[in-house]
């Protein structure tokens, strides 16, 4: 005898069996709750199991059927998404999920911006992300919870395919009253004995502090933080410089204070920026499309990332 449940009713199962109640799986499938209930209650009468205990005031509780048919409904929706997206791959349509992640470093300047422009052109598609460290992206593309990560070119590891897209070399950002913002580039020679900043990142201090390094230097670190937002407070508040890759569209820290951006002189490493993808991802229409989309998106916008226009009046 046929099954006579739908997807729709295992999409109100997951829902319901990940937000704990009807009221919240309601908002998050964008269905009344009295369908989610009705779809439920005949999802349990087709299936012959009780999936739910209810409780009047504290949601509904999964029983132990309900947990171990939770893992294979949630599999059964992932691959009818799959086999929906698989046909508009063959039609050449680009839709379905994208999950993208971005190192945090920079996520907050390119992954809004561009996510919005491809999903406005592409409206089938949808974008998830996540923002990480170099090495947490690494992790995340290797446990395929992400499909592709736009990162630098830093220590990357060989079993993941990158795509350069453009060169970003290292800038110095200082507040607008530190003694070296009145020239119009600044040497690590200079930098040295001033207090630094660092950027304390996986793989990305490394790199900053290389550059002393290799002049046989130290650096003069007085403030370090992992938070790009917090760097460029600390640096517009006189606390130190710091050296980055990606200059911010505005040249204010948040709290409004004004920052001073310039060339770091001398044969230093720039930055590729590019795409990082797990194994033969860009083989679907989707990410050839996002692919292709993000190269003209980052290439248009390069003047504006790099340290090419930081303003030196």
């Amino acid at each position: 005898m046929p099954l006579r449940y739908t997807l729709r009713q295992l999409e109100y199962f997951v829902a319901v069996g990940t937000t704990g109640s009807i009221a919240a799986a309601s908002q998050q499938v964008n269905v009344s709750s009295p369908s989610i209930s009705t779809g439920i209650s005949q999802l349990e009468e087709e299936l012959g199991v009780q999936l739910f205990v209810r409780h009047h005031a504290q949601g509904l509780t999964p029983t132990v059927a309900g947990r171990k048919l939770l893992d294979h409904a949630q599999m059964v929706l992932r691959q009818a998404a799959g086999l929906r997206d698989l046909a508009g791959d063959l039609s050449g349509t680009i839709r379905g999920p994208l999950a993208l992640g971005c190192l945090s470093t920079f996520a907050q300047i390119v992954l809004p911006g561009l996510r919005r422009s491809f999903v406005e052109l592409h409206d089938e598609v949808r974008i998830s992300q996540l923002e990480a460290d170099q090495s947490e992206l690494f992790s995340l593309l290797r446990q395929a919870k992400i499909e592709m990560a736009l990162t630098y070119d830093l220590d990357l590891p060989r079993d993941l395919p990158f795509v350069p897209m453009i060169e970003l070399p290292p800038i110095v950002a200082m507040s607008e009253d530190h003694p070296l913002a009145g020239g119009t580039s600044v040497t690590i020679e200079q930098l040295a004995p001033h207090p630094m900043v660092l950027l304390d990142l996986p793989h990305s201090a490394d790199y900053f502090l290389s550059f002393f390094v290799n002049a046989g230097l130290r650096a003069n670190i007085t403030e370090r933080t992992r938070d790009m937002a917090v760097m460029r407070g600390l640096v517009a508040n006189g606390f130190g410089y710091s050296i980055v890759n990606v200059r911010p569209f505005a040249d204010r820290a948040p709290d409004g204070k004004p920052l001073r951006f310039l060339p770091l002189a001398g044969n230093q490493r720039p930055m590729k920026l590019g795409l990082l993808m797990a194994s033969a991802t860009d083989r679907t229409q989707l990410h050839k499309a996002f692919l292709a989309y993000a190269r003209s998106w980052i290439e248009e916008r390069k003047g504006l990332l790099s340290g090419a226009s930081a303003r030196v009046d």
